[in-house]
């Protein structure tokens, strides 16, 4: 019977995950405008749902094309990056490229008014998926002591 009450809590939990990934991916994304050849990197947002929820497991790691090895580093002495989504989710499957709609002379994919929306949709996403855990998980409380 609990667990019929903490499903809803479960898919939101797992989408704040997805949407805190999101957030540091368009982040790194704006942080490397200036970067000459870098590809912006986005989630497939449903996608990554439907993995996460499926019990598929996704890394997401935003690597741009290099001469890199696959863990994203680009010499031995590096530190891989852990995404936060590798406990829930194989592949990158549900990290792509962006569309690049502002051709560069540099190669760079990034466009940055696009990136900051995405970044602030992407916050008001998020703060109302913690919105709604706290008020389920104040709902669950008052009933669990007879208020």
């Amino acid at each position: 019977m609990f667990a019929n009450l903490t499903n809803g809590l479960d898919f939101q939990a797992k989408a704040l995950l997805i949407r805190a990934d999101r957030q540091r991916i368009i982040a790194s994304n704006i942080a490397n405008v200036d970067t000459p050849g870098y590809h912006g990197r986005d989630i497939n947002f449903q996608q990554a749902m439907q993995a996460a929820m499926g019990g598929n497991s996704l890394t997401l790691t935003p690597t741009p094309p290099s001469s890199g090895s696959s863990d994203g580093t680009t010499d031995a002495r590096h530190i891989p990056l852990q995404s936060t989504m590798s406990s829930l989710t194989g592949e990158d499957a549900n990290l792509a490229y962006t569309v690049q709609t502002q051709p560069s002379m540099d190669g760079n994919s990034v466009d940055l008014d696009r990136e900051r929306a995405n970044f602030v949709d992407n916050s008001v996403r998020y703060e109302a998926t913690l919105r709604f855990i706290s008020g389920s998980s104040k709902t669950i409380l008052s009933a669990i002591q007879g208020q």
